[in-house]
Order: structure tokens, then C-alpha cells, then sequence
């Protein structure tokens, strides 16, 4: 089983002026996470935009990633989907290119129970022998998956071995590290709000998958290394140092404003896929000074 810890960053897809993906982009930008000290890579996530993404693109980013990740550091791969049979057949391609694990998140659109989402994670869980990682993020899926479901998977599948958590809702992030604690494997519980990271460590969870690693890969890592290393003081000072920067997600969506302000720091990463690619001229204006007062302030 592969460790699931550290700062993953959810790598950007980069897009050419047609919306194709940017493959040599990609390529530099594993290069520049790992180089920054991510402890995986992770395709296809929410700041991927896997969303808006067909299976065969999500196929050939998940090859040149393995491809130029080289077993560096492990992959993780988005390969949840609306349904169990097509979660399957992503989940299996993943596996057959080479992912280290598997990120699946929790159904979405349609209303589920929290027995049908069980049924769900066991089923992908099992047609696989690489970790799954369980992703809860209700305000995009519209469905919560809950600590108790959480913890009698852990409990009842061999290679469920993680949960992210990206409710924003920290005692919901609690509940699944302390419910998942002596259940006689490792279980990893990951924060998916970035502010959340520190909070998370110093409870039992064991790293976050960071969007913000994007557009300060080095700041993002800081936190995890500070906290391992015993430096409580210096890792709540990185943690706080993002701040500013999240607060520019009030402008629109989150991960527009990621990509876009990795294309403003030098990342020619391209905007994201319509109709997710815009802010107000307010918002970028906003954007633009509150890098600057990053970059002053030694975010990088």
C-alpha cells in the first residue's frame, strides 16, 4: 500500500486556445510540484477540471502524468463518475496506466443514501487493488458522505485507505479521523480545504490535497514540513499566510481563480474550460494586487 500523506497538490490541466489539452504544460507543471516537495501528484481532480473533462482527455492526462511522474513520487487519480459502472471503468483504466492511488468522489446530481453510497465505494473499491481514496465535497455533489459510512468502509474494505474531506466543516473532518483511528490498518484522513491543512494534522490527519499548491507549491508544502518537523509556531504562520490569497475566491469560482492566477505568476496554463473561465474585471484587479503582496510577503 502506498503512504497517503503530505501535500498533494490537484494538478491544473493546462488547455491551449482551443480548450485541447496542453501536454508539454502538463509535463512542466508535475515537474514544478514535485520540485516544490509534493509528496504526490493527483490528475483529474476537482482543480483538474475533470468535471469538464471527457473520459477520453481524462485517459491521455492520466498517461502523460504517469509518464512524466516516472515513480518520482505516487499518482493519484480522479476516476469518480456520476455511476458505479462508469467509476469502474475508469478506476480499472487508471490502474492499468500506472495510478499509486485512486481518488473517487462521492456521486453526484442525484440524491443518495448513505447505504447506496456504501454500496458504491465497496463495489469501485473492490473491482481494484490499488488504494482508494474517498472524496467528500456535499456543496459540489449535492451528497454528504458521512462519518459513520466513512468508518464502516474503512473497517470493511481492505484498499479503502483514505478520505478527503472537503465539506469545509472541520468537526465533519474530525469525526472521520477520530471514527477511522483503531480500526486496525492505516487510514489516512486528508484535508481538501486548504485552510484546514494545519488544523487537521495537529488532530490525526495526515496531509491535505491542496489546491492552492498550484499557485504557491512551496508555501503549501512549508505547512506539512513545519508540522513534521515539530515547528508548530512556523507552520500556523505558513498556514495563515495563505489567507489573503483564498479570500480572492469570492471573485468566483475557486478554481478559476487558481488557474488564473497561476497563468498571472508565469504559468501559461490557459484559462479554464468554458463557461468556467471569467471573473469581473473587480475581481482580476483584486487578483492581481493580492499576488503581488504574496509574492512581498515570500509566498512561492
Amino acid at each position: 500500500m502506498t503512504l497517503i500523506k503530505g501535500i498533494i497538490p490537484p494538478i491544473l490541466t493546462p488547455m491551449n486556445d482551443d480548450e485541447s489539452i496542453n501536454e508539454s504544460e502538463l509535463r512542466h507543471q508535475v515537474n514544478r510540484m514535485i520540485d516544490a516537495g509534493a509528496s504526490g501528484v493527483f490528475a483529474l481532480g476537482t482543480n483538474g477540471e475533470a468535471y469538464a473533462l471527457s473520459h477520453k482527455e481524462k485517459v491521455q492526462i492520466l498517461k502523460v502524468v504517469v509518464d512524466e511522474v516516472k515513480k518520482r513520487v505516487p499518482v493519484y487519480a480522479g476516476t469518480g463518475c456520476p455511476t458505479t459502472k462508469e467509476t469502474i471503468t475508469l478506476s480499472k483504466e487508471a490502474e492499468e496506466i500506472g495510478a499509486d492511488v485512486l481518488s473517487v468522489i462521492v456521486p453526484y446530481f442525484a440524491a443518495a443514501s448513505q447505504d447506496e453510497l456504501y454500496d458504491h465505494f465497496k463495489t469501485v473499491a473492490e473491482s481494484v487493488k490499488i488504494p482508494v481514496v474517498l472524496y467528500n465535497i456535499p456543496a459540489r455533489t449535492g451528497n454528504a458522505l458521512a462519518p459513520v459510512t466513512v468508518a464502516r468502509l474503512a473497517k470493511d474494505v481492505a484498499n479503502i485507505s483514505g478520505a478527503k474531506d472537503s465539506s469545509g466543516n472541520f468537526d465533519n473532518m474530525k469525526q472521520y479521523i477520530e471514527l477511522t483511528t483503531d480500526i486496525g490498518k492505516e487510514f489516512s484522513v486528508l484535508s481538501g480545504n486548504d485552510s484546514l491543512i494545519l488544523p487537521a494534522l495537529c488532530f490525526g490527519g495526515k496531509g491535505g490535497i491542496a489546491g492552492c499548491a498550484n499557485v504557491f507549491p512551496r508555501t503549501m508544502v512549508e505547512i506539512y514540513e513545519a508540522f513534521s518537523a515539530g515547528d508548530i509556531e512556523r507552520a500556523k504562520k505558513v498556514q495563515d499566510s495563505i489567507r489573503i490569497f483564498r479570500n480572492c475566491f469570492k471573485y468566483g469560482n475557486p478554481n478559476t481563480i487558481v488557474k488564473m492566477a497561476a497563468g498571472l505568476l508565469g504559468n501559461p496554463v490557459g484559462p479554464c474550460r468554458r463557461p468556467f473561465s471569467k471573473i469581473t474585471p473587480e475581481g482580476l484587479e483584486a487578483l492581481k494586487k493580492t499576488l503581488e503582496l504574496c509574492k512581498a510577503n515570500g509566498l512561492h
